[in-house]
């Protein structure tokens, strides 16, 4: 039976590989966008205009949906190889970029008649801040530094929907490795370029999870009548910096021999420098008591899929 989802954020690394995989399987397709015919535009996507603020016509697609899943957001790091650095201006971005579109698919939601059956609303492992030591649940509480409290402020955007008889999931997404985007070729340029290694002390905790396995639990958490609240998307085998860059340099047959001192990292990116020298070792507990099946649980065959010959 053909589905039909409305995928806001549909253009982006997550968003359009989850769309191909819906449209494989004969789902109907909906991607909320700000161009209606984006360059890259996926075939047999249905693009609807939307500016991420107002309610307009395209709120009528959210009526009978079977999910609504929010993935829009301006990219915490930029769009370039060297991360944005956080100013007043670039953080009011990032936080009017994912509360707004939260608040009007909410909206949309609870105008729809009769509501989508889920609304999935997109987050990240940032939730958890960086000063808390150990494996982190989904019971273990935020953060309070910028990121942290953007992510609160993201997953209550669309806290509207929770009212409907639509399933309400929060999926905090860790570090997704692709080639196709995302901070994997950034971190992977400099081992290209035989001057990799750890960053900083390279001990601050690295959650990650590969594209493949991102879609498939955004769909298992779709599929799952059960699934309700917040769910950790990484892998079950975070690790450290260091143990990253060492398994990164293996499967792109590089040495992992140059540490990229801290002091330099903050004096040129200021604030958005503690995203790449701090971290949180986060664990999917309630994903895998779920019954998912990760298909890469560890680095080494997530990378070694990735950069295969």
């Amino acid at each position: 039976m053909t589905a039909r989802i409305i995928i806001s954020g549909g253009t982006g690394l997550i968003g359009s590989q989850l769309a191909q995989h819906l449209l494989r399987d004969g789902n109907e397709v909906v991607i909320l966008s700000r161009k209606r015919a984006p360059a890259a535009a996926i075939a047999g996507a249905q693009y609807v205009l939307w500016d991420g603020q107002r309610l307009a016509d395209w709120a009528e697609r959210l009526s009978g949906a079977a999910a609504v899943i929010n993935l829009a957001g301006a990219n915490i790091a930029g769009e370039g190889i060297v991360p944005s650095r956080w100013t007043a201006q670039r953080k009011a971005l990032l936080r009017q970029s994912r509360l707004a579109a939260g608040a009007i698919l909410a909206r949309a939601a609870e105008l729809a008649s009769p509501p989508p059956a889920v609304f999935l609303q997109a987050s990240a492992v940032g939730y958890y801040g960086t000063e808390q030591a150990g494996s982190l649940t989904e019971e273990a509480v935020p953060g309070e530094d910028f990121l942290a409290q953007l992510c609160q402020d993201w997953e209550a955007s669309s806290n509207a929907a929770a009212a409907l008889t639509t399933r309400h999931v929060i999926a905090r997404i860790g570090v997704v490795l692709s080639q196709n985007g995302g901070a994997l070729p950034k971190m992977a340029l400099p081992f290209r370029c035989f001057v990799g290694g750890r960053l900083g002390s390279g001990q601050q905790a690295f959650s990650w999870i590969h594209i493949e396995d991102a879609v498939a639990a955004l769909r298992f958490l779709i599929e799952q009548e059960e699934a309700c609240g917040a769910y950790n998307l990484t892998a079950p085998q975070p690790l450290s910096n260091a143990q990253f860059s060492a398994a990164l340099a293996l499967a792109l047959r590089r040495p992992s021999w140059l540490p990229l001192p801290a002091s330099l990292l903050k004096a040129a990116l200021g604030e958005v420098s503690q995203t790449m020298l701090q971290g949180q070792a986060v664990i999917p507990q309630r994903l895998t008591e779920a019954g998912f099946a990760f298909r890469f649980p560890d680095a080494r065959s997530a990378l070694q899929d990735l950069y295969r010959s």
